[in-house]
């Protein structure tokens, strides 16, 4: 297995963490996103169903598509009664112009896209659109930027690159901010491929670290609460 590969099918053994710790989206950005009216939506790499869930509170149908086992047994208990199969952005288990819009988000540098694109199209209407989501933290802010230090990782690469039979790809950003706690902030960080394929003790460093940072900023100590800035990053591209 590719060091990727290992990467990309980390996440299934750690679902539940990915769950409490991942954030949702910003409002913003979906309705930036999606196209208007009532469309038939899929939730592509839908993971433990964040983005799902949004997509359902809009009154909106939609299935999602997760290549996890693991993953998929989340996102059925937090979402019940949506839709939910096994399947990759490669291999799409749904019928030819079955989707008005596919949505990817946190999973498109996962992706194979001279395989992905032309799945993606084969499902969506003429004139469907695709959809790119990803939250970045914005180090901006010294402890985020700390908090990136001791990650010792970078976002991963967020090229938006699709290609025919997609128009022009169009871009958007978004900033805003959650609130968590410091168990939350634990399994965000916990959640990442990078530090679930670490060995036990250097987890356990890693983790005491984020813990210390916690203890010791200025705009984190002794609080039970406090806000983690994000830029969402979209991109959009309509099926010629």
């Amino acid at each position: 297995m590719t060091d990727r590969a290992a990467h990309a099918n980390s996440f299934g053994p750690a679902a539940a963490t990915y769950e409490r710790g991942r954030p949702s989206y910003p409002a913003q950005a979906l309705d930036w996103l999606l196209p208007g009216g009532r469309p038939r939506v899929i939730d592509l790499g839908a993971g433990t169903g964040k983005l799902t869930r949004q997509i359902a509170g809009r009154g909106l149908p939609v299935t999602a598509v997760e290549p996890s086992a693991g993953m998929l047994d989340q996102l059925r208990l937090a979402a019940p009664g949506v839709p939910a199969v096994l399947g990759s952005a490669e291999q799409i288990p749904l019928p030819d112009a079955s989707a008005d819009a596919v949505l990817v988000a946190q999973a498109w540098h996962w992706v194979d896209p001279v395989a992905a694109v032309p799945e993606i199209a084969r499902i969506l209407s003429p004139g469907g659109r695709l959809g790119l989501v990803w939250n970045v933290r914005d180090e901006r802010a010294g402890w985020v930027r700390r908090l990136g230090e001791i990650i010792g990782r970078p976002e991963q690469d967020r090229d938006t690159t699709v290609g025919a039979p997609f128009g022009p790809v169009e871009t958007a950003t978004f900033e805003w901010t959650e609130l968590i706690g410091p168990e939350r902030l634990i399994d965000m960080v916990s959640s990442r491929s990078y530090v679930i394929l670490l060995e036990p003790d250097e987890r356990a460093a890693l983790l005491s670290e984020v813990r210390r940072l916690m203890a010791t900023h200025p705009d984190l100590v002794g609080r039970t609460e406090f806000t983690l800035p994000y830029v969402t990053e979209c991109a959009r591209a309509t099926l010629s």
